[in-house]
């Protein structure tokens, strides 16, 4: 099942509080990017963020965004802006930028 429009719309107004935020459609999915590193994506109506040691503190459960995939976590209180935004920070900071 792809992500639909509306939602990956929804997501995008939650993000609202970072600048620099970008987002790339992939085969009926969504890549997100913050200040050209890419921390996550819209996997199925879900925002899914790369595991890293620094935002393995939130106790995000685990889950595969498509077959093959590694691991993500899932992003489930995508209502409180402010705690997405601290969860991306936190997970851009060990990640390298997009070449």
């Amino acid at each position: 099942m792809a992500t639909s429009k509306d939602y990956k719309d929804f997501i995008l107004e939650q993000l609202d509080l970072l600048n620099n935020i970008t987002c790339r459609a992939m085969m009926g999915e969504y890549l997100l990017y913050y200040n050209q590193i890419l921390f996550g994506g819209i996997y199925d109506n879900r925002l899914l963020v790369k595991i890293v040691d620094k935002n393995k503190r939130y106790n995000m459960e685990e889950q595969i965004p498509y077959k093959g995939a590694k691991p993500m976590y899932l992003v489930e209180d995508i209502e409180n802006k402010e705690m997405l935004k601290e969860i991306i920070i936190e997970t851009c900071k060990n990640l390298p930028r997009k070449k």
